[in-house]
């Protein structure tokens, strides 16, 4: 029984061994697999293979001794070895007709598992809640029946923000991204997904209590003298709590619920699915790009669930108001919460309590005030978001009513600060371009500005589009006043020509139409174009302020300087050459390094395989020829040459062999 066992288990080694050995022959990565179960064969064949081996070559004739035992060990070998070869003829063989495929890790094969069953799981959930709330038609790639009610736009709409409101903070916060992208989701769907809320259910205060715990890292009661256990709003994503630090001062602490990132990770690799199927199958999906939408909101929703990316974005405000004040000192000021670093970690933020109400309840507030002091709080908002956004590129990217505050002394502050946008400079002269011939009513070339910012389809029709922008132009200034968003109407205009608006430019369109809506709350007769654009062509004098043009120029005449003063030695080089007649011109069609080496690699390839073909014809040669010393009865020493150096120049076309075929495929095999 035990020899038993033990034959099996050393079957079992030599046939991993032989697979191993295999691979590493090949030179080239094939299936643990296929390499074990040929490796198996081989050992299983070769035992009555070299006793036929050792039959015919009558190696078993030979009597004892130190020089026969070697011609055996050899035989035996050999033939071993010619199994072993034509095992890995079979490898080959296979590799041709059905490539290695990718097998996991057994380990990772079990977490696979177990992340498609929670998948699934979810998969079937949201499905269910589509289909029960009327939006199947999203899933599915058709419209719901008739019978279900679902036939007009408004009420396909209606049904999917039920359907969302109903999936979970991830697509709520998804849907609540949409609203803003009015240059690619249309009415009523736009207006739909305004109403979205995230308001959730409060988290028990222990377990609040244990995340703050362990994100600190220290007792609470070095750091917060009290906190108030019940919570002054309830999101999604995070709930506030009131609290005084040690020193007395009062903050707002934001505290990310323990399940919201388990449930987010969770979600976003379904709503990537989702988006992909709703993007091939139907044609609300393709027109709203919803892959790459979806890519991007994975992203800026990872960030916005590390609570230190929101405080270096208040950081970021922070100096640009100080810049926007430094630089117009009568301009009032608009208050930033701090951030008390050492009360904030990646799930924990601490601020400044910002006094007042929002200003999407604050009537009772801006009634209070005279006609002249709201106009003054409109001017300043208008001033400060425009300049962050064209001079410094920074800025609030979530400007809503709610965001928004007037405080108890008349003046204004921001909250929420975990989505900011950020434009290059040469981006934020084209969008200054852009509203500059938009205050002179230039359709030709707003619409050239807008060309430089977006990216256009080659069958776009130019002229179609620059008359829409004209038309959108010349109504915005005979609108009443207070109606109408001339940002709106670029956005509708961008989306019906199907133009590509870069994710930054996106945000700086979107807080300018919600810096709009913020206005007519405070001023409900505040006339944006007539009031806003005549204001840009100073902000573009800062923009092109002669210090930043000066240095611009500096920094481009020291690059041309360089690239000068290297001009007079490689001249004279030339002139040298061409005077002693030794000026060449050499063509490098392979300077690429990935030319070079796929040269190499079809050079090296080619001798390999010359020389594994010299080998066997030469091993044919020796073995029909015979000749030399007699080893045993049947086999002479040419014979066993022969057969060695056969060996060899096989393995090698092998090797050959399937080299071509991994390179006929464009790329390696993996394990």
């Amino acid at each position: 029984m035990f020899a038993n066992a033990l034959l099996i288990a050393v079957a079992i080694l030599a046939a991993i061994l032989v697979g191993l050995v295999s691979r590493r022959v090949l030179g080239v990565p094939i299936g643990y697999i296929r390499a074990i179960i040929v490796g198996a064969l081989v050992v299983v064949a070769s035992i009555p293979f070299g006793n036929w081996i050792i039959r015919e070559t009558g190696v078993d004739q030979l009597e004892d001794g130190e020089t026969n035992f070697t011609v055996v060990v050899v035989v035996v070998l050999l033939a071993v070895s010619w199994i072993f070869a034509l095992g890995v003829l079979v490898l080959v063989a296979l590799e041709a007709t059905i490539p290695t495929r990718a097998f996991p890790n057994p380990i990772e094969l079990v977490r696979s598992a177990i992340r498609r069953r929670s998948r699934t799981k979810r998969y079937l959930q949201i499905l269910t809640i589509a289909s029960r709330d009327g939006a199947g038609w999203l899933l599915h790639g058709r419209r719901t029946s008739t019978a279900e009610g679902r036939t007009t736009a408004q009420q396909r709409a209606d049904a999917l923000i039920t359907t969302i409101n109903h999936a979970g903070v991830t697509f709520v916060k998804l849907g609540q991204v949409l609203s803003t992208r009015r240059d690619l989701v249309p009415e009523p769907y736009l207006s739909a997904l305004a109403r979205l809320q995230s308001n959730a259910t409060t988290v028990p205060w222990p377990e609040i209590e244990r995340v703050l715990k362990s994100e600190l890292g220290v007792p609470l009661d070095t750091i917060f003298r009290e906190i108030d256990s019940t919570p002054l709003a309830a999101a999604s994503v995070a709930q506030v709590h009131r609290a005084r630090l040690v020193d007395g001062t009062p903050v707002v602490v934001k505290v990310q619920r323990p399940d919201a990132r388990a449930q987010v990770e969770a979600d976003v690799d379904i709503i990537g699915r989702l988006a992909d199927r709703a993007e091939t199958h139907t044609a609300l999906g393709k027109e709203m790009r919803l892959s790459a939408m979806a890519a991007g909101f994975t992203t800026t929703l990872e960030e916005e669930l590390d609570y230190r990316v929101e405080a270096r974005n208040v950081h970021m405000i922070e100096s640009t108001m100080r810049d926007i004040h430094a630089g117009s000192p009568d301009l009032k000021e608009i208050a930033i919460p701090a951030v008390y670093s050492a009360a904030s970690a990646r799930r924990v933020l601490t601020m400044d309590v910002m006094d007042g109400s929002p200003l999407s309840s604050a009537a009772d507030r801006l009634d209070a005030l005279g006609p002249e002091a709201r106009h003054d709080l409109a001017q300043t908002l208008m001033e400060t978001v425009i300049e962050q956004i064209l001079v410094y590129g920074v800025f609030h990217a979530d400007l809503h009513p709610g965001n928004v505050f007037i405080r108890d002394d008349g003046t204004l502050g921001l909250i929420d600060f975990g989505a900011i946008g950020i434009v290059q400079r040469s981006q934020r002269e084209h969008l200054a371009a852009f509203l500059l011939s938009a205050a002179s009513d230039d359709d030709v070339s707003a619409a050239d500005a807008l060309l430089l910012i977006v990216d256009a389809p080659e069958d776009l029709d130019v002229e179609a589009f620059r008359h829409d922008i004209g038309i959108a132009l010349t109504s915005v200034q005979h609108w009443p006043r207070g109606e109408g968003s001339i940002f709106t109407m670029m956005l509708d205009v961008i989306r019906k020509h199907h133009l590509a608006l870069p994710s930054t430019l996106a945000s700086a369109f979107r807080s300018f139409a919600t810096l709009e809506g913020c206005l007519r709350v405070i001023e409900p007769d505040f006339d944006f174009v007539q009031r806003a654009l005549p204001f840009v062509p100073k902000l573009l004098k800062q923009l092109l302020a002669l210090k930043r043009v000066v240095g611009t120029a500096q920094a481009k005449a020291a690059i041309a300087a360089a690239y000068a003063a290297r001009m007079p030695n490689r001249i004279d080089t030339i002139v040298s050459k061409l005077e002693d007649g030794e000026l060449s011109v050499r063509v490098s069609p392979f300077s690429d390094r990935q030319d070079r080496s796929w040269l190499g690699g079809l050079v090296s390839r080619g001798i390999d395989t010359a020389v594994a073909l010299t080998a066997v014809i030469l091993a044919i040669v020796l073995v029909v020829a015979g000749g030399g010393p007699a080893l045993a009865p049947g086999l002479q020493l040419f014979n066993l040459l022969g057969a060695v150096i056969g060996l060899l120049g096989f393995f090698g076309i092998l090797r050959a062999m399937l080299r071509s075929i991994v390179g006929s495929r464009g790329q390696s095999l993996t394990d």
